[in-house]
């Protein structure tokens, strides 16, 4: 039996639970340890985070990955 995963585009809430805690994009790029540019990258779904930098936005915002990230496509 074959087993074939397609990829879908990962969406994420970056922009909105940031907003929603009223930090600038520098400020939440500290609060995780990357740069702005990562921050806006990845709020303009051009970068999709690493699994550590995954875990970090699920602390910093105290929500869990799956709320903060999501993947569409086919199963």
């Amino acid at each position: 039996m074959e087993s074939t995963l397609v990829m879908g585009k990962i969406r994420n809430r970056v922009r909105e639970l940031r907003l929603s805690k009223g930090w600038t994009q520098q400020e939440l790029a500290d609060a995780v340890g990357v740069s702005r540019q990562s921050i806006n990258s990845i709020e303009c779904d051009r970068y999709v985070p690493s699994l550590e930098l995954a875990l970090t936005f699920a602390r910093v915002f105290a929500r869990s990955t799956d709320s903060i990230f999501e993947l569409e496509g086919k199963r």
